[in-house]
């Protein structure tokens, strides 16, 4: 075989799948199911055999979603040709998408991680369904890891599907690709043995199919998409001739076998083979970790073409920089420019704005990426800063730009990383820039609106606490009589609350910003003399008109309080985990930041950037592969830099308590202290179809007795550097470290609660799980923050920290409005009980405030404040 791939091997799509596209769960969640099937067009124009659909996302009704868009796709001849995958965790989902589809659908997937009977009952159904099914090889044990392992698995899998009469040809086996090359001898192997079980499993269990999850096995090289592609070509060199059909792959982003570097081709295959070689003292891994170095490097060529650019023009040079966001020259080309201009503000308003409206037109039209432009933004500064000390020695005024925007992050709220890069973006488009900071309340921003004659206003804010002080300060502009625009942003922000809330607060114009892409074109049309009054009465009629819908449809139906919790969710209580192997608080005072760094999850790193897509996947996109992967090399070389000199520094803290559910509480016994702490959670109400239980989060707790963990982790020693950056004008390693510190944060998050399962609490010793399987959440057992989906109110966050006493063991705080300091922080509980799972509480009722305010202890006005986006 020369080809990429066998002409029989079927490539999966999953670009419909909330779980790995960004793009396409923003679709869902926005109702536009007409965008969200051409995504299905596509994959199958480009050369999908099987679209894998996944609706499993806490804020929607998966169920609801999954069905809607199956009927969809289900009308379109071009893509109801080809076979669907359903996939879900649910089974409840699975079942209502199999009434969907015509013809003959996969289920994703089985297993007998549960037992014999489980697997059995879903088999049944997905044989009455005539549909086919991927079945994991995955027992009560847990993943099968060694060939023996997966053939054990499979075979008894395949002789339970027999022996209930499911057709072979409609199993799908999943043997588990594990990453090689990783460094530990015991993971040497496990290429060969996924091939060697393929081989034993089909002849032994003869016509059935085989899949494979074909990024995990070069994991340990990401960032080197030159060693993975070439790893991917050889492990399906040998993987389809021993029986693989299928995988999830992208056919035009493999490297044909034959034109493979021999030299690399070479290593791969002695490292996917584990073949050692006579007389060499270095391992397989050892040789293609240092051959893959040699294809990080940059071309010769590519070197020569990017110097050729310094014999250009100045002006020209100055252009190139600003739009390649190289900053090395820039200090020497401004300086020889401003000796040729009459006055050193000529230089910002002629040769740097040209440069930056060139930016600017480029990532208007989506030709150039918010990293980029932030870059830009560096240099830009970079350039300004030199010629400030020349323009105020001249006594000349400053450049105008096209207006002055004021930015805060409100009171109580700490987190600044999308304001400032909405801040870098409009400051690249002309626009100047006074930037509060973090955690201003309404008085300081109305002062500096008003002291710099401001044209508008852009609030910020990321957790729900942060939407009422929008409010605020909307009323209060109101009260003053102010007229300038408030621009609203954040990640707890939407159109619909703007509408609902604080458009109503106030009269002037308010306009609610998607993501930074969108504040250029919105500030732009605030400043414009002609266009100003009708963009902003389009608005105006567009919340008009959400308020309207709201009222017109009205709102979801609420069971009451009594009803909802007649409802509860019936956890089998008797699987309860064991009390913890280790009781008691645990502290980490410098948990290993290179430990953590294996444990990121990229994919939200790069949504910070709005670079939408699926690591490693989005490496290779068309559109923004090549931006993501410059952002990710200097991720990493920043990774390398501040573990090596230690920058930061992650502290922790967890700790577990015995406890007993009463009700929606859940009641603390701590016996040293002779006290009990009372943990109060909110109940689902909205009323459901078919009988599904309305969940509180005290469902998954025994009330004759259970435990409960906490914790809470931060990345600490980020300011000096960050300052450091400021002061040098560098928002992009500014904005670049923040944001590695927030996937620290999140890395020790997760690491812990792996920590606490197979070694503290100790439920699931035999844990063994890729980071992969780590960010899709495939371990038994949750940890729901406070302020989050099934545990909305952030008011909790004292009594978790109390109970940690997590200043003193780890250094973390908490804002009036509950944020957390360091902002690269994460804290929540833990719920151990095979069942427990996630959800949103979502709209609750009146009888439900009242009585979560007398559970509280506070007065009803406070207790609304806490839980005002359940309320609307």
């Amino acid at each position: 075989m020369t080809t990429a791939a066998s002409s029989s091997f079927v490539n999966i799509g999953e670009r419909t799948n909330v779980t790995g596209s960004a793009a396409f769960k923003k679709l869902i969640l926005a109702d536009d199911y007409a965008a969200a099937v051409e995504v299905a067009r596509q994959q199958v124009e480009n050369g999908a055999q099987i679209i894998d659909v996944n609706m499993d996302e806490g804020l929607l009704d998966a169920e609801y979603a999954m069905t809607t868009f199956l009927k969809l796709i289900a009308a379109e001849p071009d893509i109801a040709r080809i076979p669907v995958m359903i996939d879900s965790s649910k089974w409840d989902v699975i079942e209502a998408g199999l009434k969907c589809v015509p013809g003959k659908p996969i289920v994703n997937s089985i297993s007998m991680k549960e037992g014999e009977e489980p697997f059995l009952e879903h088999a049944r159904k997905c044989m009455a369904y005539g549909a086919a099914v991927v079945v994991m090889a995955f027992d009560e044990v847990g993943q099968a890891d060694t060939k023996e392992r997966k053939i054990e698995i499979c075979e008894r899998a395949y002789k339970l599907l027999m022996s209930i009469g499911f057709p072979p040809e409609d199993i799908i086996f999943d043997p588990n690709v594990f990453a090689v090359a990783t460094g530990l001898e015991e993971h040497d192997n496990y290429a060969v043995d996924f091939i060697e079980a393929v081989k034993e499993i089909r002849r032994r269990c003869p016509h059935v199919h085989f899949s494979g999850g074909l990024s995990n096995l070069s994991f340990g090289f990401r960032g080197n998409e030159t060693v993975r592609r070439a790893m991917h070509s050889v492990f399906l060199y040998y993987a389809i001739p021993a029986g693989l059909d299928m995988a999830i792959v992208n056919a035009g982003q493999l490297d044909v076998y034959d034109t493979i570097d021999p030299e690399l081709r070479q290593a791969v295959e002695d490292v996917v083979l584990n073949r050692k070689v006579e007389g060499e003292a270095e391992s397989p891994t050892e040789r293609l970790i240092a051959l893959a170095e040699r294809y990080k490097g940059s071309n010769p060529a590519q070197e020569k073409a990017a110097e050729e650019w310094r014999g250009w023009d100045v002006a020209k040079r100055l252009e190139h920089a600003l739009v390649k966001g190289i900053d090395a020259y820039v200090v020497d080309d401004t300086e020889e420019m401003r000796l040729l201009m009459p006055r050193p503000i000529e230089v910002i308003e002629g040769p740097l704005m040209d440069g930056m409206n060139v930016v600017g037109d480029l990532f208007g039209s989506g030709k150039m990426f918010l990293p980029q432009v932030v870059k830009s933004a560096r240099v830009m500064k970079k350039a300004v800063a030199h010629l400030l000390p020349f323009i105020e020695a001249s006594k000349e005024p400053g450049a105008k730009g096209k207006g002055k925007v004021v930015m805060a992050t409100v009171k109580g709220d700490v987190h600044d990383i999308g304001k400032n890069i909405v801040g870098v973006v409009l400051q690249c488009n002309g626009f100047e820039i006074v930037d509060l900071g973090v955690m201003v309340p309404w008085s300081k921003i109305l002062e500096a609106a008003n002291e710099n004659d401001a044209d508008m206003i852009g609030l910020s804010g990321l957790i729900t606490p942060s939407l009422d002080e929008m409010v605020t300060v909307a009323e209060e502009m109101q009260r003053a009589g102010m007229t300038m625009p408030l621009l609203i942003g954040g990640a707890t922000t939407s159109k619909v609350h703007t509408a609902l809330r604080i458009d109503p607060a106030y009269q002037g114009p308010v306009l609610h910003v998607l993501d930074a892409s969108r504040a250029v074109g919105v500030a732009t049309a605030l400043v414009s003399d002609t266009g100003r009054d009708a963009y902003v009465q389009g608005y105006k009629d567009d919340y008009a008109h959400v308020r309207d819908v709201r009222a017109g449809k009205g709102q979801s139906v609420l069971h009451t309080l009594e009803e909802a919790r007649a409802n509860y969710y019936d956890a089998y209580l008797s699987d309860k985990p064991a009390p913890p192997l280790q009781p008691g608080l645990h502290r980490f005072d410098d948990w290993s930041l290179a430990d953590l760094r294996e444990c990121i999850d990229w994919t939200p790193f790069f949504r910070a950037w709005e670079l939408h897509g699926t690591y490693p996947s989005i490496l290779d996109d068309e559109v923004v592969g090549e931006t993501a992967q410059e952002l990710k090399a200097d991720a990493d070389a920043m990774l390398d830099r501040l573990i090596g000199e230690k920058w930061l520094t992650a502290r922790g803290v967890c700790a577990f308590w015995p406890c007993a559910r009463d009700g929606d509480d859940v009641t603390i016994h701590l016996a040293e202290e002779e006290r009990h702490v009372t943990l109060p959670f909110l109940r689902q109400q909205i009323k459901k179809s078919r009988d599904r239980a309305n969940m509180c989060l005290a469902d998954f707790i025994d009330p004759a007795g259970d435990w409960i963990g906490g914790f809470a982790v931060g990345i600490h020693g980020i300011e000096p550097h960050s300052e450091r950056f400021r002061a040098d004008k560098d928002d992009y390693s500014d904005i670049l470290l923040k944001a590695l510190a927030d996937r620290f944060a999140e890395a020790f998050a997760e690491r812990l609660h792996q920590h606490v399962r197979t070694t503290l609490w100790g439920y699931a010793p035999g844990e063994q799980l890729t980071n992969e399987a780590l960010i899709k959440e495939e371990y038994r057992g949750i940890r729901p923050a406070p302020g989050y989906p099934a545990c909305p109110d952030h008011s909790l966050k004292p009594i978790l920290f109390d109970l940690l006493a997590a200043e003193e063991n780890a250094g973390l705080v908490l804002t009036e409005s509950f944020a957390m300091l360091p902002t690269a922080a994460v804290s929540g509980f833990y719920f151990g009980h095979p069942e427990s799972q996630y959800f949103g509480v979502a709209r609750i009722g009146s009888d439900q405030l009242e009585d979560y305010a007398r559970r509280r202890g506070v007065d009803l006005e406070t207790a609304t404040r806490w839980l005002r986006p359940n309320l609307d």
